[in-house]
């Protein structure tokens, strides 16, 4: 009785791109085989179909063999089994870990559970990706977040240096392990136009300016849990909402600064006091668990929906937050209480951020001029604004960690769908 072997010998382990994002992709030997042939690779070549996939099916079985030393990167450098290049290893990790934008977006925010994995085949269904690289992709998502979570130091670099990933990518996966963390709502009707790039953003932000790490560089804690004294001081600031008279004066100095500045002020002077609670109410909040979980649908339906309705544009957004901040910084009792000086700081250092994050979620609801549609790439430019840097206080209050929060609010702004007009 004779039995026929394929049998393949070689050095330098042999690796086809394409075989290998198919692979990745989930496709079944047959479906690879296929592809392969449709995209015309036996064109031009003596090689038959069952060659193609004797061919196919001896990658697959090589990709499954490494797949075990890609669970832990750093020990496919170190392995004697494969004949890999260094940027060959490279780039397996990469696209190993790599995720498709729809399929993390249905996911952000979630527990990286037992219970989530299960809900994987309505997430293939809806997002047309297929279920087994929808599981690599949890998979991975829960193995570099188990990775991390005791580690200390800057959660970017963690990843980097155990999971041997790109900058990019690993700045992805540490929003991913940080929404994660925090359980951020992201699923909400409210917030579908923002991209998982737009909240990547944010993570970036909320990680460098809103962390332990962030606000004392000489501890060595993981950077992914939010300081909890400086969410506690900032619920001091709803002074400047419950004392009737500070509200007035900071209206009067905005509303002064703004005239004649802008085609909404009548808008502006009108809703003032409802956009300054809901500003300062969402910062007293952050001390809860749930508040800092609904963060972001609490912004939309706070702020940026009240601007969109009233017609403004990123520029009226820009103008008022500025005035807002710098016109809180020589009220009364801030200006001759030393006991304020503090908090201020927090203020600031909340209003800088959510300034910038309101005007990209207004920009995507279509308050821009032009160009909302290209605003909303999925990229991270999307966080930066086109326009140059509106000025703020120019006292100590211009270092970086001053503007997180309106560089978050630029990111909603910029996500929402163009509408068409020049404003909503």
């Amino acid at each position: 009785m004779s039995v026929e072997l394929d049998v393949f010998v070689g050095n330098t382990t042999i690796m086809d791109q394409e075989v290998y994002q198919l692979w990745l992709s989930g496709y079944t030997v047959g479906d690879a085989v296929k592809v392969r042939m449709d995209g015309g690779v036996l064109d031009g070549c003596d090689a038959s179909a069952e060659v193609l996939r004797s061919d196919t099916m001896d990658q697959f079985r090589t990709f499954q063999m490494c797949e075990r030393l890609l669970h832990n990167p750093a020990k496919l450098a170190n392995q004697l089994l494969f004949q890999i290049p260094p940027d060959r290893q490279a780039m397996l990790i990469d696209r190993y870990y790599a995720f498709d934008d729809a399929f993390v977006r249905e996911v952000l925010g979630k527990k990286l559970s037992k219970g989530t994995k299960k809900d994987l085949d309505d997430v293939s269904s809806k997002t047309g990706i297929l279920l087994k690289s929808c599981r690599r992709q949890f998979d991975n998502f829960k193995r570099v977040f188990k990775v991390v979570e005791e580690l200390k130091g800057p959660l970017v670099e963690n990843i980097r240096q155990h999971l041997l990933l790109s900058d990019r990518l690993a700045r992805d996966y540490a929003a991913i392990v940080f929404f994660a963390n925090h359980r951020f709502e992201t699923g909400k009707k409210k917030l579908q136009y923002l991209t998982f790039q737009d909240f990547a953003f944010c993570a970036g932000e909320l990680i460098s300016h809103w962390t332990v790490g962030a606000m004392d560089n000489q501890l060595e804690d993981m950077d992914v849990d939010l300081d909890k004294e400086f969410l506690q001081d900032l619920k001091e600031l709803k002074v400047l909402i419950t004392d009737k008279d500070l509200l007035d004066q900071h209206k009067s100095l905005v509303c002064t600064a703004l005239r004649s500045k802008t085609k909404v002020f009548a808008e502006m002077e009108a809703s003032f006091k409802n956009l300054s609670r809901g500003l300062i109410n969402i910062a007293a909040k952050l001390t809860n668990t749930k508040d800092v979980r609904d963060l972001f649908i609490d912004l939309v339906e706070k702020f940026i929906e009240p601007c969109r309705s009233d017609r403004w544009v990123t520029i009226d957004v820009n103008l008022y937050l500025t005035h807002y901040i710098n016109s809180a910084h020589i009220l009364d009792t801030f200006k001759h209480q030393a006991v304020w000086n503090s908090l201020w700081d927090e203020l600031f250092k909340m209003l800088t951020d959510i300034q910038h994050v309101t005007v990209c979620f207004l920009v995507k609801m279509g308050m821009v001029a032009s160009g909302a549609s290209a605003a909303a790439e999925g990229t991270r430019a999307t966080a930066a604004s086109s326009e140059e840097p509106v000025p703020v206080h120019p006292t100590q209050f211009t270092t970086s960690i001053s503007f997180s929060f309106r560089d978050m609010l630029n990111v909603g702004c910029r996500a929402w769908p163009h509408s068409g007009s020049q404003a909503c």
